[in-house]
């Protein structure tokens, strides 16, 4: 599997997880705060078929709405005790948008907001974020990503919750 910033892989990988049931417990670290706060399991609607075509509603797909940017507030650098962390503060449009392209646009604003944000592994992490943070712990105050992590493979970002190298800060 590729490098994290390929968000198709990521996206894959994160359906996969969530279709087998697995993806709230093995995800709920990137979001921080307390595992316990997240479901055990998910359920997935089981599908039937039948010779009549169905006209109930509970047979049409749900999603969420396509909220319109400005998708980050605002973001701060803050010393921690392992190096420099970017705080990301999303607004409540970028916390709910299920818009396609919502990743990018995003990551656009961020650099606009901190230019010196846009290293290696940066991205990475605020995809991992944006993909799965939101959908954990989707009031977390912010995303807090480390340009002092690694560049990490896809699998190896997901068992790092979102957090390579050590600890969230």
């Amino acid at each position: 599997m590729g490098m994290v910033g390929t968000r198709g892989s990521s996206r894959r990988l994160a359906a996969g997880l969530l279709s087998l049931g697995m993806g709230m417990g093995v995800l709920a670290g990137c979001a921080g705060g307390d595992e316990s706060a997240a479901p055990a399991s998910t359920t997935a609607a089981a599908s039937t078929t039948s010779a009549a075509p169905s006209m109930s509603t509970s047979a049409v797909p749900t999603t969420a709405p396509v909220l319109p940017p400005p998708y980050v507030d605002h973001v701060e650098w803050v010393d921690t005790a392992v190096g420099p962390s970017l705080q990301v503060y999303p607004t409540t449009s970028g916390r709910r948008t299920d818009n396609v392209r919502g990743a990018d646009i995003a990551w656009a604003e961020v650099i606009r907001l901190a230019p010196d944000g846009d290293t290696p592994g940066m991205r990475a992490q605020f995809d991992c974020h944006w993909d799965f943070a939101r959908l954990v712990e989707p009031d977390k105050p912010s995303w807090n990503i480390e340009p002092g992590r690694p560049v990490v493979t896809d699998d190896e970002m997901i068992a790092a919750r979102c957090n390579p190298g050590f600890a969230e800060e």
